[in-house]
């Protein structure tokens, strides 16, 4: 699951920083209509002198001293890590929970696959099954509701539960292991049936030219899919990636239709219906709900009418009122939507219908959205849970965000299901996303620590994030950022014993 593509980059560096300043509204503001919501929960600053200052119209202040400040983080010491070295790198990012969940169905099947070829009673028609199953379970881990199911049930957890069982279920968002895992899984036991399949055809034993030909077919469009869904591939080559997944994607499939058909066709009995041998088969009906997994999301398609708010001249917010989201949502829009999707996180507020979508520069679809912002989008299937849902599992919250990572962490501010601190670091922050999102976002949230990276520069994130969670004795960090800042942030509270969760790029 990859991170929305309004996260902007926030990268450390050591800088001495004497002061900390968190932006408030001006009393005048807090006259306007701004979300009224009621405080789960509320942690009031020591600051023992509090020196207010006017800047651009807002009123700033600088706390000197206690609280939740980062006047002097950078001298803190950051307790020893857990573990040696090697054993973290291993558990922490070469065997993380993703790779873990694929390594589980890849070895499972490769143990089931040398079985079946030590013993050399292989049969055409069993390893076409394994191979249809493979692949069913691929595509189903990629359904919208299929996800959301699987977020709903993990989510559901008690906090009164142990905190080791409730940061594996925070780990839910890395169920992307599962498809690929089952996908390399299924391409491997489909090569098998190939060969299988090509020695009973030399033999004259069931098979037929048909059933080949779609197989090799198949293998084909598989391993294309495979070479560009590989991280570096994938990153380089983005757009070629998405056509792959969805053209090759959708071509394997009808070609597995065919190829079903035509097996069981080989394989039917003396006597016995066409008709009646497809719907006894087993792959048809795997083959039957996997597609229609595929379609549903697209009779989902809509054009939808959109009111864009000019935030700056980096970035637009989007209004919608079309479906109502939950906090950890996010949603793709396109304007053509058999060759481009872009997935945003939605920013929702309770009691309010309809969502927005703070849309960043980053890019030439998003610098379009901000320069020409559209009157209607397209949107499909139904909004997604991603990794910010898992917040409600602990007790206590740090939630980090860079720039336009704030996207997806807002609703969850606003929600207020669990005490939380807010750390959001982005340049020019009131002059880039405007006075009304910060000023709700503090309203909601008001012990809240904006860092603005154009006043004070870039933060050391690792250690102003254990600031934060020292100072809010926090049970978990949930981070929104770029990928390098978010797997440092990641490891370096993981690797001392703090839950932390981030976006992942494997997949």
């Amino acid at each position: 699951m990859s991170a929305p593509d309004a996260a902007v980059a926030s990268a450390p560096h050591e800088q001495d920083l004497s002061t900390v300043s968190v932006v408030l509204p001006s009393a005048a503001h807090f006259r306007q209509q701004l979300p009224s919501l009621p405080h789960a929960s509320e942690k009031t600053s020591n600051a023992s002198t509090a020196v207010p200052s006017i800047s651009d119209g807002k009123s700033e202040i600088s706390f000197e001293k206690g609280g939740l400040s980062w006047e002097g983080y950078l001298d803190d010491e950051l307790p020893e890590k857990t573990h040696d070295h090697f054993l973290r790198n291993v558990r922490f990012q070469i065997f993380s929970l993703y790779r873990r969940l694929f390594g589980i169905v890849f070895i499972t099947n490769m143990a089931i696959f040398i079985a079946t070829c030590v013993r050399g009673d292989m049969d055409a028609n069993y390893l076409g099954k394994v191979s249809i199953a493979n692949i069913f379970v691929a595509i189903l881990m990629r359904q919208d509701y299929v996800i959301n199911a699987f977020f709903v049930v993990a989510t559901a957890a008690p906090r009164s539960w142990p905190l080791w069982i409730r940061r594996i279920l925070g780990r839910v968002y890395t169920i992307g292991g599962i498809h690929s895992g089952a996908a390399i899984s299924g391409t491997i036991w489909l090569i098998l049936f190939a060969a299988q399949s090509t020695r009973q055809f030399i033999k004259k034993e069931h098979i037929t030219i048909p059933t080949l030909v779609f197989t090799y077919s198949i293998i084909a469009l598989l391993i294309g899919i495979i070479v560009f869904a590989f991280p570096k591939a994938r990153t380089r080559h983005h757009d070629t990636f998405e056509m792959t997944h969805r053209f090759c994607g959708w071509t394997a499939v009808a070609l597995v239709w065919c190829l079903v058909i035509f097996l069981i066709k080989d394989y039917k009995q003396p006597g016995q219906t066409l008709g009646r041998a497809v719907v006894e088969a087993p792959p048809f009906w795997l083959v039957l709900i996997m597609t229609c997994s595929i379609i549903l999301p697209w009779l989902r398609l809509r054009k939808v009418p959109v009111r864009a708010e000019i935030l700056s001249n980096h970035c637009v917010q989007l209004h919608f009122d079309y479906v109502d989201t939950q906090p950890g949502h996010f949603t793709r829009m396109s304007h053509n939507p058999l060759f481009e999707w872009h997935s945003f996180a939605t920013i929702s507020t309770p009691g309010a219908h309809g969502y927005s979508a703070v849309v960043s520069r980053a890019g030439d679809w998003t610098s379009g959205q901000i320069a020409s912002p559209p009157k209607e989008i397209w949107v499909r299937g139904v909004p997604c849970y991603g990794v910010v849902a898992v917040t409600p599992l602990f007790r206590r919250v740090v939630l980090v965000a860079t720039g336009s990572g704030i996207g997806p962490i807002a609703p969850v501010v606003f929600a207020k299901k669990v005490p939380l601190q807010l750390l959001w670091t982005a340049p020019a922050v009131r002059k880039t996303f405007g006075d009304k999102l910060v000023d709700s976002l503090l309203e909601a949230n008001p012990s809240a620590v904006i860092y603005d990276t154009r006043e004070h520069g870039k933060p050391d994130m690792v250690k102003l994030t254990y600031r934060m969670v020292r100072e809010f004795d926090a049970e978990a960090v949930v981070i929104i950022s770029n990928e390098a800042l978010t797997r440092k942030v990641v490891y370096g509270m993981m690797s001392r014993g703090i839950p932390a969760f981030g976006a992942i790029w494997d997949s």
